[in-house]
């Protein structure tokens, strides 16, 4: 019995936080042992291009989250961890997939339908302003990414949900014309994957400038939750962990014990100082072994990058033989046989 293809990108724009390792990296960690799935995990560096157009910040991202995965203990014998722009069929079959797309199914991409949105509600701009290619087209880029492997399976968050759909649709519509080659993959929805809040109580998120970095020195992650906002309770005033930023991060980390434990504590008053203190120990504990490793990475690039290219050559192995099978499928072949 074949395994299970499970696909996971990462973009490369920025330093990997707490929330993505609690709500994506460590679950996936966990995933890439299982025997059952052959994991696929890339660094989405072409679509890096389409939010970022600062060259160095592109590069350090990817040794960052390179490291961040290697440093986390990501088994790179069962899970293929590559970087996209190492796979060049990956782009060829973009372009066919492009010729197969219909220009409506882009115009209801959320993220393209978002931007000329927020052009209409700006008095007399032209609804396509800033909008590039690479934004408007983006959803046929990541269906390559997927259809490529024939995943099966893509974890997804709910927002992510239509890009699965639309690979679906692009796949489908290939497959009609040029008979079946791919895989409908299917979105996998973790609804209890944890999201975490950030300094300011909002969503984590590098668009609000309010992320904890992952692999922060102790005294910067000390300095960092000590930040994090809460109400004007005095110590022992009964506290509501419900909708706590401090209690939900800590959830992210503790066991049920632990949990009610802390629970019990914010009844009887715990003190905001107190809890930023027991956070900041609980997150030090578990990510300190692991932050060591990734300071050593990163003085490693070359063995980073070496890591990329064996995933690379896993991940070729399969694109270039399928590739050859699309190609002859759409006509691009030699006029006479060898």
């Amino acid at each position: 019995m074949s395994k299970s293809i499970v696909l996971t990108g990462i973009t490369t724009t920025g330093t990997p936080h707490l929330g993505n390792y609690a709500g994506a990296i460590r679950p996936a960690i966990n995933a890439s042992k299982d025997e059952q799935v052959r994991p696929f995990y890339f660094l989405a560096d072409y679509h890096a291009l389409i939010k970022c157009s600062e060259p160095a910040r592109v590069k350090q991202s990817s040794l960052e989250i390179a490291a961040t995965w290697l440093a986390l203990g990501l088994d790179t014998e069962n899970a293929v961890f590559y970087r996209q722009s190492d796979v060049p069929e990956i782009l060829e079959l973009t372009w066919m997939l492009t010729c197969v797309t219909a220009k409506g199914l882009m115009n209801r991409a959320h993220a393209y339908k978002a931007a000329v949105a927020e052009n209409e509600e700006a008095e007399g701009n032209d609804p396509d302003k800033g909008i590039t290619m690479g934004l408007f087209s983006y959803p046929v880029l990541m269906a390559a990414d997927i259809l490529m492997f024939n995943a099966n399976k893509v974890p997804v968050g709910k927002d992510q949900i239509q890009h699965i759909e639309m690979a679906r649709d692009i796949a489908s519509r290939f497959n009609h014309i040029y008979g079946e080659h791919f895989v409908l993959p299917e979105a996998v929805l973790d609804d209890n994957a944890a999201t975490l809040l950030g300094l300011d109580g909002r969503k984590m998120s590098k668009s609000y400038n309010n992320t904890i970095p992952l692999f922060e020195p102790e005294k910067k992650l000390r300095k960092l939750i000590n930040k994090i906002k809460t109400n004007s309770l005095e110590p022992g005033e009964p506290k509501d962990p419900e909708g706590c930023t401090l209690f939900g991060i800590y959830q992210a980390f503790a066991d049920p014990h632990e949990l009610n434990a802390i629970r019990a504590r914010y009844a009887e008053g715990i003190a905001w100082g107190e809890m930023k203190q027991v956070l900041f120990e609980k997150i030090n504990d578990e990510i300190a072994p692991a932050r060591e490793r990734y300071e050593a990475l990163l003085q490693a690039p070359r063995h980073i990058e070496e890591q990329l290219q064996l995933g690379a050559e896993k991940a070729r192995a399969i694109s270039r033989p399928f590739i050859q099978q699309l190609r002859e499928a759409v006509g691009i072949a030699p006029i006479a046989g060898s």
